[in-house]
């Protein structure tokens, strides 16, 4: 019983903490920030932070920040379909420094668009969950 309270003191503490922001720890990677995106910059920054596209959307990207981690730790983008539980795809990358930022995208080929519907990626290291997010297609 003791257990489940610290749990869910540390939870409490992570979502409400004004003071700092809780990384998302994984045993390679501490992943620090994570969103739905249109682009990112030349600078490796979002360019449009958001969870709705329109419905002639044709790529998605998924920007993360990380900090602390493991030189070529792997972090898998899990895509899937959640309006008709479909898998998309796998992606694999590899941190290639200890602090950084980057993005990883879904699109589609040249002519098509992603259908509407509710999405998620997982980004999952040593498969363990680090983060999921949502968006939606119109």
């Amino acid at each position: 019983m003791k257990i489940r309270k610290i749990i869910f003191a540390m939870v409490v503490f992570c979502a409400f903490s004004a003071l700092s922001a809780c990384a998302l720890r994984g045993r390679d990677v501490v992943l620090v920030d994570a969103k739905m995106v249109t682009a990112v910059d030349e600078s490796l920054l979002p360019v449009k932070i958001t969870d709705t596209f329109p419905k002639d959307t044709t790529k998605v990207s998924c920007w993360i920040k990380w900090r602390n981690s493991k030189i070529n730790a792997q972090i898998f983008a899990k895509w899937h379909y959640v309006t008709d539980d479909i898998h998309i795809l796998n992606y694999s990358f590899t941190i290639p420094k200890k602090e950084g930022a980057g993005s990883v995208t879904l699109s589609m080929p040249e002519g098509k668009r992603l259908p509407s519907g509710n999405y998620k990626v997982d980004l999952v290291s040593n498969n363990r969950v680090l983060k999921s997010l949502t968006f939606k297609i119109e």
